[in-house]
């Protein structure tokens, strides 16, 4: 799989999510500010509404604008043989005859992508997921804690 491709469409979907995030945020502040939505009574709040709607939305503005310079700093690499998960690894997990592909990126957890004809997980080694997965080496056989269940065996590729 072609890593470098991934991330760039992972960091065209971040910045798509920036520039929308921004937007919105620019819109609500607008709004908060407008004349028009000068409290006329006591029990009118909609202007202060939408001041605590804009500033959520900076603040989700500002994680996207975090996550994009993080993955655009990130360097892109194939690991040699036996080198752990880190950073910027492709992981496929593998069981009963069904793969799952998974980028361990510095951000953006949940992240899906469609590349190459598959559908590919971003994850953080913050996650469940990306605990259990940091450290691990090509060819190990696991059993993931997902939700308190135990999984059957799955056998880690990465790359």
């Amino acid at each position: 799989m072609n890593k470098r491709a991934l991330l760039d469409r992972i960091l065209v979907r971040l910045q798509a999510e920036l520039d929308m995030l921004t937007q919105a945020a620019l819109a609500t502040h607008a709004e908060a500010t407008d004349e028009e939505n000068k409290a006329e009574d006591k029990y009118d709040t909609r202007g202060l509404e939408a001041s605590y709607l804009a500033i959520g939305q900076s603040k989700a503005a500002e994680e996207a604008a975090q996550a994009l310079a993080q993955f655009s700093a990130l360097a892109v690499r194939d690991l040699k043989d036996g080198e752990p998960v880190s950073l910027g690894t492709m992981v496929v997990l593998e069981a009963n005859g069904q793969s799952t592909h998974y980028f361990m990126g510095p951000r953006a957890g949940g992240t899906e992508i469609e590349h190459e004809g598959r559908t590919v997980l971003v994850i953080t080694p913050q996650s469940p997921l990306g605990r259990q997965l940091m450290g691990r080496r090509q060819g190990d056989t696991l059993q993931l804690d997902l939700g308190g269940k135990r999984s059957p065996q799955l056998v880690a590729l990465v790359s």
